[in-house]
């Protein structure tokens, strides 16, 4: 097992071929131990690399809908009224303190996400 830091695009590329050759090794074996220490070096450079922006907070709020199963009338109560749910979400009106507070509570969002700013469409 000659294990070390990926350092390019091809020693990524080779990193991720091993990886599926022995990516079903048993527990307990050489293999599975490489498998193991591979899965943090391509996770390490896949973070430098190829980072994933967290959406903004209307499109954290759209991604969550869609995991709830959730309609835009379901929102009714926690943004206040029909407008006004559609307004926030395509971007019209920025959400305010109470609506933050109040989709925390119902979709499970962080804060953080929330609180983040984005442009207002056209």
């Amino acid at each position: 097992m000659d294990i070390k830091p990926i350092k390019s695009e091809k020693e990524y590329n080779q990193a991720l071929s091993r990886m599926e050759v022995i990516f079903d090794s048993a527990v307990g074996t050489n293999e599975s131990d490489e498998a193991d220490i591979l899965a943090l070096l391509i996770d390490d450079y896949e973070q430098k690399h190829y980072p994933i922006e967290a959406p903004d907070p209307i499109e954290a709020i759209k991604i969550r809908m869609e995991e709830m199963g959730l309609k835009q009338k379901d929102l009714v109560h926690v943004i206040g009224g029909k407008n006004r749910v559609s307004e926030i979400l395509h971007k019209k009106r920025k959400l305010t303190l109470e609506m933050i507070r109040n989709l925390i509570d119902k979709l499970n969002l962080s804060a953080d996400t929330l609180l983040k700013d984005y442009p207002l469409a056209d």
